[in-house]
């Protein structure tokens, strides 16, 4: 069997080079400044989810985005939420610009550009058609933070989270382990959807719950593992296959699908991360020209990121290898 930390090598990558945590970006379970750009339906649900669930590690959220009447709007009435008595204390909401927008503990990316309207359901991966658009975006960005010198961490939203993140690293000067991406927690939860409602392999999708795990990009390349202790290869690949056509099924309603990555990947799971709590993210395997960021279960702690390093049956560690090594390639 092989672990995690075998990707590298397998991927012809000189393990003497590796880049490895020094540290958190942040407060760990502690109260953060956080600044989040571009408010559209992602960032929007996100922001509600970090407001309502967040008062533990958040004393107070930032928004920036190009349509100041929805700033102005998302102020009023984000922060028009709250408890009748003062039961509970809030994180209060204002409105920042791009001069101070590195004035924080945590970034959340939210910008995103060219996203395929409802009716274009021509099957199509809508979140590589992004990358180029979005790319450009956080580039800008990244020069921002390298000028601030930033210490801060980046929670990266937009699509594609994993590929974004590393235009962000190349771009920016930061360390990978102030950088991470924010897009598996829905589809760990996608699986978990699907496990429970497929007849066929009952008996093997039922262990998801408790031993299944999702691994690797958001988007065609996603691995779903039935178990990491029973793993099953046919029943694993099919739960996949419902896990990554999950938006498609969206779209085909009538409706973008952005609650649930709204929530389970972005707020849940970022607020799980400054918890130093376990949670799905992009996680940096490699050095720092080769190398990639992976969607994997990890927790930050004081030292750094730890990362669920298993022991993974052969079939289930030659799916995620595969996917490691595209990611290499589309960098």
């Amino acid at each position: 069997m092989k672990y995690i930390h075998d990707l590298p090598y397998d991927a012809g990558i000189d393990s003497a080079g590796l880049m490895k945590a020094d540290g958190c970006a942040f407060r760990l379970n502690s109260r953060n400044r956080v600044n989040i750009l571009a408010l559209g339906d992602v960032g929007t649900t996100m922001l509600i989810g970090l407001r309502l669930l967040g008062s533990d590690v958040i004393s107070e959220l930032g928004i920036m985005d190009i349509r100041s009447e929805n700033l102005e709007r998302l102020e009023m009435e984000i922060n028009q939420i709250g408890y009748p008595f003062g039961q509970k204390e809030l994180p209060s909401v204002f409105i920042t610009d791009e001069e101070k927008l590195f004035d924080c503990d945590v970034l959340i990316f939210c910008a995103s550009k060219g996203v395929p309207p409802v009716s274009d359901n021509t099957g199509i991966d809508v979140r590589m058609v992004q990358l180029e658009a979005n790319r450009e975006i956080i580039r800008h960005y990244a020069g921002l933070a390298a000028k601030a010198e930033y210490k801060g961490m980046i929670a990266v939203v937009s699509d594609p989270v994993d590929n974004l993140a590393a235009a962000l690293l190349d771009a920016s000067g930061l360390e990978p382990w102030q950088i991470q991406g924010y897009g598996l927690g829905v589809m760990n939860m996608r699986a978990l959807y699907y496990s429970e409602r497929l007849e066929e392999y009952r008996e093997s999708l039922s262990l998801y719950a408790e031993e299944g795990r999702a691994f690797g990009p958001h988007g065609q390349d996603l691995v779903i593992a039935n178990s990491i202790v029973h793993y099953d290869d046919a029943a694993s690949r099919l739960l996949t296959e419902y896990t990554v056509q999950a938006n498609l099924r969206v779209r085909e309603l009538g409706f973008k699908p952005y609650i649930a990555p709204a929530l389970s990947s972005a707020a849940i799971s970022i607020l799980l991360s400054l918890r130093g709590e376990w949670h799905y993210g992009s996680v940096y395997l490699g050095c720092r020209d080769k190398g990639a960021f992976l969607g994997i279960r990890n927790r930050f702690t004081e030292k750094g990121i730890e990362y669920e390093d298993a022991a993974l049956p052969d079939p289930l560690y030659e799916r995620i290898l595969s996917a490691y090594r595209n990611l290499c390639r589309i960098r």
